[in-house]
């Protein structure tokens, strides 16, 4: 008699500095593919590739972390955030790559297509994580203002301000020794 699967398994993996240069000529070359004008493209790929993959049935970690692209998407998206030059130019950039079914593992590979997906999404998401925040509390802030909080004085223009201008200092702390200063220029693009 063989002892049942345990219900779940934690699986941990360190990326080293060639590991992270190695995804971020990745992250290189799906950004060639496209050109400045190709925003549209690369927005319509993301949300094929998010449709396809949650119509494959992938494994819940892959699942969970194609979920997380949502904030970006809704980043762009959003009149009321008005992001705009370096600061959109970095998402688009960063979203090049899940616009890309030929990306490292294609993501029609039956069973695996959406891993390599999985763990760009976490590379992305922590080089993006002061534009993230930022756009969080933004959405708080308006979420506060239209049910007329007393402590969202602060207009809505004047959160994006005070929001985005946090955003780009953080954003300059973690390139000057946070988690991309390594020898990589993952950062120039997430």
């Amino acid at each position: 008699m063989t002892d049942p699967l345990p219900q779940t398994l934690k699986v941990e993996f360190s990326l080293s500095e060639t590991d992270l240069e190695f995804f971020q000529k990745r992250l290189d070359q799906a950004c060639e593919k496209f050109d400045d004008a190709d925003e549209g493209r690369i927005m319509a790929g993301v949300s094929d590739m998010m449709d396809k993959a949650y119509k494959s049935n992938p494994p819940d970690f892959v699942r969970s972390r194609i979920a997380k692209l949502g904030p970006l998407i809704a980043m762009l998206e959003d009149q009321d955030w008005n992001l705009e030059s370096e600061d959109r130019t970095r998402i688009v950039s960063a979203l090049a790559y899940f616009a890309d079914p030929e990306d490292l593992i294609p993501d029609s590979t039956p069973g695996i297509g959406y891993v390599d997906d999985a763990i760009m999404i976490d590379l992305v998401l922590a080089g993006l994580a002061p534009e993230l925040e930022a756009y969080q509390d933004f959405v708080a802030h308006r979420v506060a203002i239209k049910a007329e909080v007393p402590e969202a004085k602060v207009s809505l223009e004047e959160a994006r301000t005070e929001m985005q201008t946090r955003m780009r200092r953080r954003r300059g702390r973690a390139k000057a020794g946070g988690l991309w200063s390594h020898n990589t220029d993952f950062s120039s693009y997430i």
